[in-house]
């Protein structure tokens, strides 16, 4: 029993965490952002478990859905899924029961809350499959990851407004960056199998469109503290953070797999200076 947990554990990335920051800081933004400072403590227990939990049932159905592709893959053919070590049917029962789970969570908050948690379930489980039909599921993904910020301010505000979406537009924004930086890592895997990733779609100009679009989420987020009131200690924040997209633009300059990979680490430093920035910012001037 302890051997199949570990292997479960794997499947759900349990031992890679830098994939629960990068989910938890667009909604920890969003909590703080809806609360203006502190939010309630059972609503950030609830999505903080919430995000954790729906983090690793997209691990394993993302698993379920390339695992044909994984073995040809040199930074995935180790996988449980891909090896053999958990069945298919192990995999699916995972996913299930980790949904309900969450399920189970968001119980707890209100209907509107709910409601908007079906859509983000539709957006988690379908995302797996983006990467056959379309050249952005980095897109898709930055959905899924941040219908988290809608459904923050449904459940400590009781509403979803025009400030959430800021949030989810810049969540989106945020994710294609750092997965467009992760897909480069497996560019060359991926076009010899037929995988679809903005890194593909970029080609030579991927440095380039990724600068935009980080100049994008740099204005994104000067709008958020624009219009919530920030004080100066969050813009310092977010020139600090501006200061990682240039690094960023450095590590990726060869498109080494190494360099690649870590600008894409660097994310959730980015990630957690801003949040600092927000809570701050509400700590001093609130």
């Amino acid at each position: 029993m302890r051997q199949r947990l570990l292997l479960y554990a794997r499947l759900a990335r349990l031992d890679r965490p830098i994939g629960n920051f990068l989910l938890l800081w667009p909604m920890l933004w969003a909590l703080w952002l809806a609360a203006e400072g502190w939010p309630r403590p059972g609503v950030l227990v609830v999505f903080v478990l919430g995000v954790l939990v729906m983090r690793a049932a997209g691990c394993v159905i993302n698993d379920y859905a390339d695992r044909d592709f994984d073995r040809h893959v040199k930074r995935t053919r180790e996988r449980p899924l891909t090896t053999g070590a958990v069945t298919e049917r192990e995999a699916l029962n995972l996913f299930a029961v980790l949904c309900l789970v969450a399920f189970g969570l968001v119980l707890l908050m209100n209907r509107l809350t709910v409601l908007l948690s079906l859509v983000g379930v539709a957006l988690a489980a379908s995302y797996p499959f983006m990467k056959r039909h379309t050249h952005l599921p980095q897109v898709h993904l930055g959905a899924a990851f941040g219908w988290a910020a809608p459904m923050a301010f449904a459940a400590q505000a009781g509403e979803v407004t025009a400030m959430a979406w800021l949030v989810f537009v810049a969540a989106v924004v945020w994710a294609t960056i750092y997965d467009t930086e992760y897909a480069m890592v497996d560019r060359d895997d991926d076009l010899k199998i037929g995988i679809k990733s903005t890194a593909i779609l970029f080609g030579r100009q991927d440095r380039l469109m990724i600068g935009l679009l980080q100049v994008l989420m740099t204005l994104l987020l000067a709008l958020i503290g624009w219009r919530a009131g920030l004080g100066a200690i969050y813009f310092l924040c977010l020139g600090l953070a501006t200061g990682l997209f240039a690094y960023q633009q450095w590590l990726i300059r060869d498109r080494s797999r190494e360099g690649s990979f870590r600008a894409f680490l660097n994310n959730n430093v980015y990630g957690g200076i801003i949040f600092a920035g927000i809570v701050l910012s509400y700590l001093f001037t609130g």
